[in-house]
């Protein structure tokens, strides 16, 4: 008895062949409909590959658009020619993101024995520029969710003018973000450093996702067990949100389980709809998280005014909550203030509100003749009580209580 809950891990899956193909993190030989981004990456990687120093590299599209994807396929490819000094060294900014963290993934991937040793910054950074110097390698750093380090300004005034202490190589730096604003962020000082070639990666479209799913399909799932059907409207949801590959993967996965846990044999409409409506939300709530912390925070005030109600009652029908955008100001100013944070200004409060629109968490409108003037509503495209707590757990971490107190 005590066996039974461990009966069917052993078991062969009736509907799946190679599960991790549908997965997000997959990166198949051949990355469709990414040829051209490849391509321009490759552009300006080509002096680097040479030994020269070359520019510094801003990839920028959506969540889903292959921008991992077509960087890590390019590093793999990199890494298999022969005679190259270049080296790579791909950092996942969510998890290392300092400057100083930075740093040691460097060391760690190339020195892997002085890394462990604990030195400070300025003992890491000498003893990399040492490296490089000793035969002239140009060093590729990949910062993937670079808006997500903490001290971004001393990050990149680090590694850009590194290459003025570097006798002979260099250090190139490929930053990747989902927002193309994230520079504005930067104190001019570091902003005067970047020599930078730009490249926007554009969300996929229905035809592109749908043929994208048919491909990991045939791969993931065993024959004829997914209809059709189902692949398009996968793709034709994720399309109509925001173009995300990555959603339409996990619907189209979570599709499958839901159809193995009920002992189904085939991948229908129906179990695509219903896996939709969580893939959606679970996405969502990981792009909160990877917030930069100025925005994670009105992020936080939307969902308390969400849940609390706005001031003005003629903005709340049904379900749905509007409020306006200068209640939300003032909300995340107060919980600046209560954890001693200084709140961004209005102007930068604005390109958040415009980023966080961009990324699909938000909805905002423009309010029309007798409210107040001309003004803007907003509104969150999330349950709040979700949000509020998926924040609650990561901002309020150490201190659960302040989340009360705000």
């Amino acid at each position: 008895m005590e066996d039974e809950p461990f009966a069917g891990i052993f078991k062969e899956s009736k509907i799946f062949a190679e599960r991790e193909v549908l997965s997000p993190h997959y990166i198949p030989q051949h990355l469709l409909f990414r040829d051209a981004q490849i391509n321009e990456i490759v552009k300006a990687m080509t002096p680097i590959l040479r030994g020269e120093k070359g520019r510094n590299l801003f990839i920028y599209g959506k969540t889903g658009t292959g921008k991992t994807s077509c960087i890590k396929h390019v590093i793999s490819k990199i890494r298999d020619l022969p005679t190259v000094k270049a080296r790579v060294s791909y950092v996942n900014c969510k998890i290392y993101n300092s400057r100083y963290r930075v740093l040691n993934k460097i060391t760690s991937d190339h020195m892997p024995l002085y890394a462990k040793r604990g030195y400070g910054i300025i003992d890491i950074y000498e003893h990399i520029i040492n490296w490089i110097d000793e035969d002239g390698k140009i060093l590729i750093v990949v910062l993937d969710e670079i808006d997500v380090v903490k001290d971004l300004d001393d990050l990149v005034y680090t590694l850009t003018r590194a290459n003025s202490d570097i006798k002979s190589g260099g250090i190139a730096i490929i930053g990747v973000s989902n927002r193309i604003s994230f520079k504005d962020d930067l104190d001019p000082r570091s902003r005067s450093t970047l020599y930078e070639k730009e490249l926007v990666f554009p969300p996929y479209n229905s035809t592109e996702l749908s043929t994208i799913l048919k491909d990991r399909a045939e791969k993931g799932f065993k024959k004829e067990k997914v209809d059709p059907a189902a692949i398009n409207l996968a793709a034709a949801m994720a399309a109509n949100e925001s173009g995300d590959a990555r959603l339409a993967l996990m619907i189209l996965s979570k599709a499958g389980e839901l159809t193995e846990e009920r002992n189904l044999s085939l991948v229908t409409v129906d179990s695509v709809r219903e896996a939709a409506r969580n893939a959606e939300e679970e996405l969502a709530y990981e792009l909160v998280n990877t917030l930069p912390e100025h925005q994670r925070l009105i992020v936080y005030a939307i969902a308390l005014l969400s849940i609390q109600g706005s001031r003005y009652k003629k903005l709340t029908e049904g379900s749905d909550t509007y409020i306006f955008s200068g209640e939300v100001y003032s909300k995340y100013a107060g919980i600046s203030e209560s954890m001693h944070k200084e709140a961004k200004s209005s102007r930068w409060y604005r390109k958040y509100i415009s980023d966080l629109e961009m990324q699909g968490l938000i909805q905002t409108y423009e309010s029309g003749k007798g409210i107040r003037g001309h003004t803007k509503l907003i509104k969150l495209a999330y349950p709040p009580e979700k949000i509020r707590s998926t924040i609650e757990k990561t901002l309020f971490k150490e201190n659960p209580e302040s989340a009360a107190s705000v």
